[in-house]
């Protein structure tokens, strides 16, 4: 005989038969609801994914991994030194100074800018700023020659485009006859730039940085900027670097500044899941009903196996066979959907928006214009135990109570 025997007369009782369509109707309606549940999660978890990974990678294309500052209010000191110990460590991938101060900006219109004096020739190495230019280059930022790159929001606030002539002042008072004045200079814009966040095209101006130290009067570069090879590796390499180059330095990272925002984010795909795993549940419960009539549609055969001495172990073992196995087909087609609908949603969505002429994210009004979505194996993982783990506490209590089945009761009317 098949052995074990729980496993045969479970996946025996799976298959139609005349006296139980109804039941196997509902056991395909268990599988259907529990495969739409998984793939529902699979999907949204991996556009949250998307999402995240989208606003990770277009604010740190403009902020860096890690800084090195001097003491507040200070430049940094012998920053070749600091550069060439940053560099020395082997998860820094780029290394490049700079001069940030916040400035007035006066051209058709007014607006107020955090201007960023960098090096053009090493800021490709910390930033994709130069991947993301709308017009110009980065590399018209020459020393002395007193040009201007602009956020691309910032320049059309300004009323400038390239060519044109923008006037900064910096709030570095100086005494005249006229009392005391913000030290004026102007620029030529020679670029404009859009990483599509409003925090950085709107606000964001970058210049030589030799040009941002005279107008600043500093006499050196006020941080450098790291890129490492794994972003989320960055305070373990903070206080490495901190170690290593001494107290009169200041390390932070990206985590640092921007903690909220994208703490919220994992907050936010945490709650999903677990709302999303409510949904898992209700479909679970077709699986309990399944079962419950199952059980009492088979009285007899139960009462029947007990007589020629199955124990109430293997009575239970058997229903719990057939729930399990419903619930890893629905998780088989619910993952396999899943991963599929993932994996072509944004070629589905830009399909929908040709065929309805409706655009979902409009770019006049969202800085990311598609939907994306990134496959997570480890979520796929978790959702594929968490909806089996329901699916086998689902077949608990009717296999319990196909196990406390007396023969004797059961057969009496048979």
């Amino acid at each position: 005989m098949f052995r074990p025997l729980e496993l045969f007369i479970g996946l025996r009782y799976t298959r139609a038969k005349r006296r139980n369509q109804f039941i196997s109707f509902i056991s395909t309606v268990s599988i259907v609801c529990i495969a739409i549940s998984v793939t529902a999660l699979i999907t949204v978890m991996s556009v949250m994914n998307g999402f995240d990974s989208e606003l990770r990678t277009r604010i740190l294309g403009a902020i860096s991994h890690a800084t090195v500052s001097g003491l507040p209010g200070e430049a940094v000191r012998d920053w070749p030194r600091a550069v060439h110990i940053a560099e020395a460590n082997p998860h820094v991938k780029g290394a490049a100074p700079y001069v940030e101060m916040e400035a007035f900006l006066q051209a058709r219109r007014p607006s107020g800018a955090l201007v960023r004096g960098v090096d053009p020739a090493q800021e490709p190495k910390v930033s994709d700023i130069d991947t993301h230019m709308v017009e110009g280059s980065l590399d018209e930022l020459k020393p002395d020659s007193w040009n201007i790159v602009l956020g691309k929001e910032l320049a059309l606030t300004l009323g400038v485009t390239v060519g044109d002539r923008v006037t900064m002042a910096v709030p570095e008072f100086r005494a005249t006859p006229m009392g005391s004045v913000p030290r004026l200079r102007g620029f030529h814009v020679v670029g404009i730039f859009e990483l599509g966040m409003q925090e950085f095209d709107s606000g964001l101006a970058l210049v030589n940085m030799h040009d941002a130290e005279k107008l600043g009067s500093l006499n050196g570069p006020s941080g450098i900027r790291l890129k490492l090879d794994d972003m989320f590796n960055a305070r373990p390499v903070a206080r490495e670097l901190a170690n290593a180059l001494g107290q009169f330095y200041l390390v932070q990272t990206w985590m640092d500044s921007h903690a909220n925002f994208f703490s919220a984010i994992s907050m936010e795909k945490h709650v999903m899941f677990i709302i999303l795993s409510l949904i898992i549940l209700v479909a679970v419960i077709n699986l309990i009903s399944m079962l419950m009539m199952l059980v009492t549609d088979k009285q007899a055969d139960i009462a029947i196996l007990r007589t020629l001495g199955s124990t109430p172990r293997s009575i239970m073992g058997m229903f719990m066979v057939q729930g399990v196995l419903v619930g890893v087909v629905g998780i088989g087609f619910g993952v396999g959907l899943g991963s599929l609908l993932s994996w072509k949603l944004p070629a589905i969505v830009k399909w929908i928006e040709h065929l309805t002429g409706v655009t979902f994210l409009s770019p006049d009004v969202y800085y990311i214009s598609e939907v994306p979505s990134k496959l997570v194996a480890s979520d796929v993982g978790w959702v594929t135990l968490v909806t089996f783990v329901f699916s086998l506490l689902a077949t608990l209590y009717p296999a319990w109570r196909a196990s406390r089945t007396q023969p004797a009761q059961a057969l009496r009317y048979e």
